[in-house]
C-alpha cells in the first residue's frame, strides 16, 4: 500500500472515516450494542432513535449533557448520510417508515475495533491445525495421482485403526482445560465473521439493484442490451469466489440433519466446563439460526432485484403496445381523410411480407441427366424349387408397445434394467424384439447403456426352445422433474 492509496482510503473508505470520526467511541459502542451483539440486522427509525435516545441519556449521566447535545433522530439522519456511510436507510415494501441497516465498512470497523482488545487466549494451537487442515484439503483436492491419494487414505486409516485400538483398550485422550479453551474461541471467532460474510454479499446485491435502477430511469436503448449487461453483472458476483462460497456454505447449512448436528455439538460444547470459565455469548447456541436469517436477507434481495426487472419489461411492453396503437390510428385517420378523394395511382407500396435470402451455397450444382437404357429379351417362364413360406413369415415388431412397458414399468419406480423388463413382459417375437428394445435405449437420452458390464436375458421360441442373450447392461430410467420443466 502506497501513500496515495492510503490517503484515498483515509477519505473516501466509510470504515476509516468511523475510526477517524470525533464520536467515534459513541458509534462504535451504539452500533457494536444494538446491531452486533443480538445479531438485528434491520430496524425501523422509531425503534432505534429510541435506543438512541437512551443511550445517549445514560451516556449524558456519565460525561455530562453537553458532550452530546443533538437529538438521536439527527445522528441517525447523519451517520445514514453519504459522506458518511455507516446506517444503509431504506424503506421496506408497504411501509412508509425508513429502516436503519449497518453497513459492510461498519461492520469492518467494528471487528477492527473489538481486534485491538487482547483476548483471554492466543488460538495458535487451533489455527496452526487450521493450516495444517487446509494445507492437506488443498493438496489432496488439486492432485491427480490417484496412487498418491490412495496411499494418503491409508495412511490416515491406519491412524484411525490404531485410535480405535487404544480407546478399545481403555485409553481415553481428553483435551485439557487450554486446548478446549483455544479452539471454542477460534470457533466462535468464525461463527461471529460468517454473519460479516453474508452482510458484505448483500451489499453487493444492494448496489447491483441501485445501479439497475439507475440504468432502468436512463436508458434509451433496447431492452435486449439492458437485460444483458445487468445479468451479466449478476453473474459476475454470482460466479465470484464470493458468491460460490456463498452458495455452496447456503446448500450445506439448508440441511435439517447438518443443523440438528450443529445445535447438538453446541450445546455439549457451551456445557464444558472450560466454556463456562470463558462465560461464552448465549447467542451462540442458535448462531446457525443467525447464519439462516442472514443468507434470507441477501436472497431476498436477489428476488427484489428479478422484481425490479420484471416490472421494467411490463412498463416496457405497455409503452411499445401503446405506441403501436398511436401508429395505427394514425395510418386510420389518413385513411378516413382521403376516403372520398382517393389518390390516383399507387401511393404506397410494399415489396413482400418478408425478404428472400438464397444463399450461393444452397444452390445445387448442375447434374446431366441420366438416360436409361433398355435392352428387350424374351421373357422365359422358368421353375423354382425355393421354398416361399419365408416371404409370409414376416413379423412386424410394435415399437410404441414397448415403449408403453418401459413407461409403465417406471411409474412405480425410478429405474428399471432391460432384464427386470424382459421378465415382467416376456419377448414374444424373439431377437427382432430384443433388438427394438435397443433402439429405444440408443435414441431415450434418459436410458444408460453400460459396456463394461453384462446382464443375460432369456426368453422361450416359437419352438418352445430356451434361447439366452448377454449384451451391456441397459437401464431405463424416469425423467426428472428438473429436466422437464421449462
Amino acid at each position: 500500500m502506497d501513500f496515495s492509496a492510503a490517503q484515498s482510503l483515509r477519505t473516501s473508505h466509510p470504515a476509516w472515516r468511523l475510526l477517524a470520526a470525533s464520536n467515534a467511541p459513541l458509534i462504535a459502542s451504539f452500533f457494536q450494542r444494538t446491531f452486533i451483539v443480538p445479531n438485528v440486522r434491520t430496524l425501523p427509525r422509531s425503534e432505534l432513535a429510541s435506543r438512541l435516545e437512551d443511550f445517549l441519556y445514560d451516556l449524558r449521566q456519565q460525561v455530562g449533557a453537553a458532550e452530546f447535545p443533538r437529538s438521536a433522530t439527527e445522528y441517525l439522519d447523519e451517520w445514514a448520510r453519504d459522506d458518511h456511510g455507516w446506517l444503509r436507510k431504506y424503506y421496506q415494501q408497504d411501509s412508509d417508515e425508513p429502516c436503519f441497516d449497518l453497513t459492510p465498512a461498519s461492520e469492518k470497523a467494528l471487528d477492527f475495533v473489538a481486534s485491538l482488545s487482547e483476548p483471554q487466549l492466543i488460538s495458535t494451537e487451533s489455527r496452526l491445525l487450521t493450516v495444517f487442515e487446509l494445507l492437506r484439503q488443498l493438496t489432496e483436492g488439486t492432485s491427480a495421482d490417484a496412487d498418491a491419494r490412495i496411499a494418503d487414505l491409508e495412511r490416515r486409516r491406519a491412524v484411525i485403526d490404531a485410535d480405535i485400538a487404544r480407546l478399545r483398550a481403555g485409553h481415553v485422550d481428553l483435551m485439557d482445560p487450554a486446548q478446549i479453551k483455544d479452539r471454542f474461541q477460534q470457533m466462535a471467532t468464525t461463527a461471529r465473521a460468517l454473519l460479516s460474510d453474508f452482510r458484505a454479499l448483500d451489499q453487493s446485491f444492494r448496489d447491483l439493484d441501485r445501479t439497475v435502477r439507475e440504468r432502468i430511469a436512463t436508458w434509451e436503448g433496447g431492452k435486449g442490451a439492458l437485460l444483458q449487461d445487468v445479468f451479466g453483472q449478476r453473474d459476475q458476483i454470482s460466479d465470484s469466489d464470493q458468491g460460490r462460497s456463498f452458495r455452496a456454505f447456503w446448500d450445506f447449512l439448508m440441511s435439517p440433519a447438518r443443523q440438528e448436528e450443529l445445535t447438538a455439538r453446541l450445546e455439549r460444547v457451551l456445557a464444558l466446563g472450560p466454556v463456562k470459565e470463558l462465560v461464552p455469548e448465549r447467542r451462540l447456541l442458535r448462531i446457525h439460526y443467525d447464519w439462516l436469517e442472514a443468507g434470507e436477507v441477501a436472497q431476498r434481495t436477489v428476488a427484489r432485484l428479478s422484481q425490479q426487472l420484471r416490472r421494467y419489461l411490463d412498463d416496457r411492453v405497455l409503452l411499445e403496445n401503446r405506441r403501436i396503437m398511436e401508429l395505427m390510428r394514425n395510418i386510420e385517420q389518413h385513411a378516413l381523410l382521403v376516403r372520398d378523394e382517393p389518390p390516383v395511382g399507387a401511393f404506397t407500396e410494399i415489396d413482400d411480407l418478408a425478404p428472400e435470402i438464397s444463399l450461393p451455397l444452397q444452390r445445387p450444382l448442375f447434374a446431366p441427366a441420366v438416360k436409361a437404357q433398355i435392352t428387350e429379351h424374351a421373357l422365359s417362364v422358368g421353375e423354382s424349387n425355393a421354398d416361399v413360406d419365408a416371404l409370409y413369415a414376416q413379423v412386424h415388431v410394435d415399437r410404441a408397445a414397448l415403449s408403453a412397458h418401459i413407461r409403465r414399468a417406471l411409474q412405480t419406480r425410478n429405474q428399471i434394467s432391460l432384464a427386470d423388463l424382459v421378465a415382467m413382459h416376456p419377448l414374444e417375437l424373439g431377437l427382432a424384439e430384443l433388438v427394438t428394445y435397443l433402439a429405444i435405449a440408443s435414441d431415450d437420452d434418459d436410458a444408460q447403456i453400460d459396456d463394461a458390464r453384462k446382464q443375460q436375458l432369456y426368453w422361450t421360441d416359437e419352438n418352445g426352445v430356451t434361447r439366452e442373450a448377454t449384451l451391456p447392461l441397459v437401464v431405463f430410467t424416469r425423467r426428472s422433474a428438473e429436466s422437464v420443466s421449462p
